[in-house]
């Protein structure tokens, strides 16, 4: 699981073996890209050897705060690269799993003795450290002669988050030390049984009490629905992160302002504790109706009215006194999220009165550290607080939703979906600004969906400072997310072992690939989902390198796989048939960002992406592509007897979910967009405002409005839901 290129350091870059020849310049910044895991060759998506533009990579390496530009630059950069390795005594942060020993490098003055221990999170502390050989040769550090020793940290050091300490001499210093998992696997409480669930774009599911837009309740519903009557496992849901609560309003779930707050969007107002004290209700009452009455006239998702009328409810319910115990309860919650909550709140009261765009806002409140952020929150405690409230009010919904999702029979309950990245311009950008890499924007190369590539606009980590805290922020990240969750998906995980990084300005397709820690990100997750119980997917759909695939296997961690790109591709290139397919897996038969299956079955996701511009070769071909793509798999439904000569389109789409109850996958996801019959992709890749991303509501199959009531009674949604449950139900011996 290790792939080609590991370092002595222990970080496997995975870079090509075979390069083409390159002059001394060029021999130079090559170096340097691979000391800080840049790629410098690539295969594209048709498995071509794609060589990286010198410009590209002296921009990426800048943005990890590297100059690269001239000859002179690198050669000061190598050397600075050598010192900083040798200055340290101890590694920034150590990795090692709870099944093997863990070696790791001391740096202490040449012939000097070096004691290690390790201190326990709960305060233990632990020796049996011992030493092992290493020949590398001392480094003259401006006359004082270095030398390094290798130490190994025994097997059956418990998970958790510890730290290593060294005594040299007079010198003493500690790291961080990470013990994670070496498999994760399936929740103790799945057993060993196949489990469905459903996946929804939570936004898009309305109910006659919601506010234009699906919320918490609503999910709750369809969790009871999809739990009690159809013995679903879980739901899927789409990220709920956190947007900017400014005019306009962020559509796109997978760019939020924040990936470690909710948006607030998703409360039910008349599930807080304090409406019911609220003395003006009927107030509530009609912004709510008057938000509903819109929505019933528009053809769309209207955030910016939905969060203008809940935003005023919230801040009627916001000002009603709370009990002795409440008042407690929010003490609580405001200290266990400490300065996250604090920076998060702030920013969301400056975007209110400077904008949505912190690099556009003053110069005294770019930066929250600053005095002047200090002062602002001082002068407006109420407004930042207020924001502080909020996310308490979403922590008791999200609690709630999960509860009755459980309590309801689920195993798992609900799934929560973590975002890539998050927008440039937001709360997160701005809290978490000295640990991300600035002109550069993360995003993926063409593939055969997106062949121009994609620009996602987000600034990624940066992995180097990201190991110099220990991981902390990410650690924050995933435990928050699974705080109220049986579940994480993980959206491009892949992001957690390279990242495509594009130069400010430049096309999708002048960027590069870089490394991070995968061993520390993916054990991380691991390690957090062992302690909530959780299952853990991650969607690694796309331009895959195969030993990814095979490393996330191998830690216990579930791939994702969508029918339609299913191949065989080692054999005849048609449909890979149900048994061959991945065991340890989330499998549907459609994604977010394809059309839902009604839609995929007519070749709309063909005429969209020609009608945007997106293709790079005629409608006319990719439609016969796409049909002899879709008969082959109408073949291999009547081939295993799920279709009928005079089969019609819900014959078929209940065709095709029953062929996933052939498969070995450990979890099977209907969309609930199937399940009614809509026809019209949420997203289309690619695009911004040229199609209603994240702002189609959920129809059925005449593109009349379905509502949350009318699921819970609807014969087709029923029909899926059975045939899943049947699927996955334990078949006797």
């Amino acid at each position: 699981c290790v792939p080609p290129g590991a370092d002595h350091m222990g970080r496997g870059y995975g870079l090509p073996s075979k390069m083409a020849p390159m002059t001394e310049l060029e021999a130079s910044l090559s170096e340097l890209a691979r000391r800080y895991g840049v790629a410098t060759e690539y295969h594209d998506w048709t498995g071509r050897p794609t060589t990286v533009a010198p410009a590209t990579l002296a921009a990426v390496l800048g943005a990890l705060g590297v100059p690269a530009d001239t000859e002179q630059d690198r050669a000061a950069a190598l050397s600075t690269h050598d010192r900083r390795h040798w200055s340290r005594a101890l590694p920034p942060t150590i990795v090692g799993r709870n099944d093997a020993e863990t070696a790791f490098w001391v740096h202490v003055t040449h012939g000097d003795p070096a004691h290690i221990w390790v201190r326990l999170e709960d305060g233990t502390v632990r020796t049996g450290v011992r030493q092992a050989d290493n020949f590398t040769p001392p480094f003259d550090l401006d006359g004082r002669l270095v030398g390094e020793a290798t130490f190994v940290l025994p097997a059956d050091l418990p998970l958790g988050y510890h730290r290593v300490h060294l005594r040299s001499g007079d010198h003493e210093t500690s790291t961080p030390l990470i013990i994670t998992p070496s498999w994760l696997g399936m929740p103790a409480r799945l057993g060993a049984r196949r489990s469905w669930g459903l996946a929804t774009q939570l936004y898009s599911v309305r109910s006659k009490d919601s506010w234009g837009m699906g919320d918490l309740a609503d999910l709750a519903d369809l969790a009871v629905w999809a739990g009690a009557r159809h013995g679903a496992s879980f739901v899927l849901v789409n990220p709920l992160h956190a947007a900017a609560p400014t005019k306009p309003m962020e559509p796109s779930p997978y760019l939020p302002t924040s990936r470690r707050f909710t948006n607030p969007l998703y409360l039910r107002v008349e599930a807080i504790p304090e409406f019911g004290s609220l003395p003006k209700r009927g107030r509530v009452a009609k912004l709510r109706d008057d938000v509903q009455s819109r929505a019933r006239r528009h053809d769309g998702i209207d955030r910016d009215a939905a969060w203008a009328a809940k935003r005023t409810a919230l801040k009627l319910v916001y000002r009603v006194p709370r009990s002795a115990g409440r008042e407690l309860a929010f003490e609580a919650y405001k200290a266990r999220e400490g300065t996250a909550l604090d920076d998060f709140a702030t920013w969301c009261a400056l975007a209110e009165k400077y904008g949505g765009d912190w690099r556009r806002w003053p110069a005294g409140f770019q930066h929250p550290a600053s005095p002047e952020v200090a002062e602002f929150v001082d002068r407006h405690q109420r407004a930042v607080d207020f924001h502080r409230w909020l996310q308490w009010q979403l922590d008791d919904q999200l609690a709630g939703a999960q509860s009755q999702a459980v309590r309801t029979g689920m195993a798992l309950g609900i799934m929560h979906d973590l975002a890539v990245g998050v927008h440039p311009t937001g709360a997160d950008a701005w809290a978490l600004q000295d640990l991300l890499a600035l002109g550069v924007s993360a995003g993926a190369p063409p593939d055969e969906y997106n062949q121009l590539g994609q620009d996602w606009s987000q600034p990624p980590w940066r992995p180097d400072l990201l190991e110099e805290v220990g991981y902390q922020p990410f650690r924050a990240l995933i435990e928050a997310i699974l705080r109220h969750a049986g579940g994480v998906r993980i959206d491009h995980i892949i992001g957690l072992f390279r990242l495509w990084w594009i130069p400010q300005g430049a096309a999708p397709t002048a960027g590069t690939y870089v490394r991070y820690d995968h061993e520390a990100m993916i054990g991380i997750v691991a390690l957090e989902a062992v302690r909530a119980g959780a299952v853990v997917v991650g969607e690694d759909l796309g331009t895959v390198e195969p030993w990814v695939r095979h490393y996330l296997h191998a830690r216990g961690l579930l791939g994702t796989s969508i029918l339609w790109f299913e191949l065989d591709r080692d054999g005849h290139g048609g449909p890979l048939e149900a048994e061959r397919w991945r065991e340890l897996c989330l499998s549907s038969v459609t994604t977010h960002d394809l059309p839902p299956t009604p839609g995929y079955l007519a070749g709309e996701h063909v005429r969209l992406r020609h009608a945007l511009g997106l293709l790079t070769r005629s409608a006319e071909d990719e439609l016969a592509d796409d049909r002899a793509e879709q008969q082959a798999w109408m073949g291999e439904l009547r081939r295993v007897g799920l279709l009928g000569a005079d089969a019609d389109e819900e014959d078929v789409i209940l065709g095709l979910y029953r062929y996933l109850g052939r498969t070995p996958s450990r979890l099977l996801a209907l969309s609930l967009a199937d399940a009614v019959g809509d026809r019209r992709a949420q997203n289309q890749p690619g695009t911004t405002d040229e199609y209603p991303n994240w702002r189609v509501p959920l129809t059925d199959s005449d593109g009349d409005p379905v509502l949350v009531e009318h699921i819970l009674t609807d014969p087709r949604a029923a029909a899926l839901a059975e045939a899943l449950r049947v699927a996955t139900a334990p078949q006797p011996d």
